[in-house]
């Protein structure tokens, strides 16, 4: 066997032979390592398996930069997972995504035009990327940036909603806006297929008429 960074009881764990290969799970050193490490745990832990068997399993994972840099760690300088892990998100802190801040979220406005059901998902998307998000920061964000007046009107009725209270609050003025778009849709086709339809006074009869003496 060539040179491996693992120690030597490491290497004497074989993979249980029904264990999944992780083949979905690829980190190449340009991705948030704090989140493939945890995936990779997740993981680990619904297999149920040791130590020993994470630190075997975990360099399947890694391609490209990821694995030079494995490869290039001294020969039996892992003994745990944790020596592995410790070892992995110092070499790739730099690709760990800072967290955003409550403020981030005055940024997000609904545009004119955007549906509300669009900027709802947008707001939401964002709220996921921030930590420690209070109901009462988040229902105040998501009131200032809304366009539709009802739903912002409903809004202010009270001072803070959950994000779940707003979600079943928001499906009956969605609900209004869809039809309101679809009946604005429907009235400009009829519009534009009467246009169409309606006899021209711009004939052949017409142009060949000499104006009166």
């Amino acid at each position: 066997m060539g040179a491996t960074p693992f120690h030597q009881s490491i290497l004497e764990v074989r993979l249980p032979k029904h264990f999944d290969k992780l083949t979905d799970l690829r980190y190449d050193g340009t991705q948030d390592p704090l989140e493939h490490l945890t995936a990779f745990e997740a993981r680990m832990n619904l297999e149920g398996v040791g130590d020993e068997v994470r630190c075997r399993a975990f360099p399947v994972t890694l391609a490209g930069p990821a694995m030079r840099w494995f490869n290039g760690l001294q020969q039996g300088s892992i003994y745990s997972f944790s020596d592995i892990s410790r070892a992995f998100l110092a070499q790739f802190t730099t690709r760990i995504a800072k967290a955003k801040h409550p403020i981030n979220l005055l940024g997000v406005t609904q545009r004119q035009g955007e549906p509300t059901r669009r900027y709802l998902d947008r707001f939401n998307d964002e709220c996921l990327e921030i930590d420690g998000l209070t109901d009462s920061v988040a229902s105040l964000c998501l009131t200032n940036g809304l366009l539709n007046e009802n739903f912002r009107k409903h809004l202010t009725t009270k001072p803070v909603w959950t994000m779940h209270e707003i979600q079943t609050v928001a499906k009956e003025y969605i609900n209004d806006e869809e039809v309101s778009r679809v009946v604005a849709a429907n009235k400009r086709q009829s519009r534009e297929r009467n246009f169409a339809e309606a006899p021209t006074t711009q004939g052949p009869y017409w142009r060949e008429q000499k104006p009166l003496l």
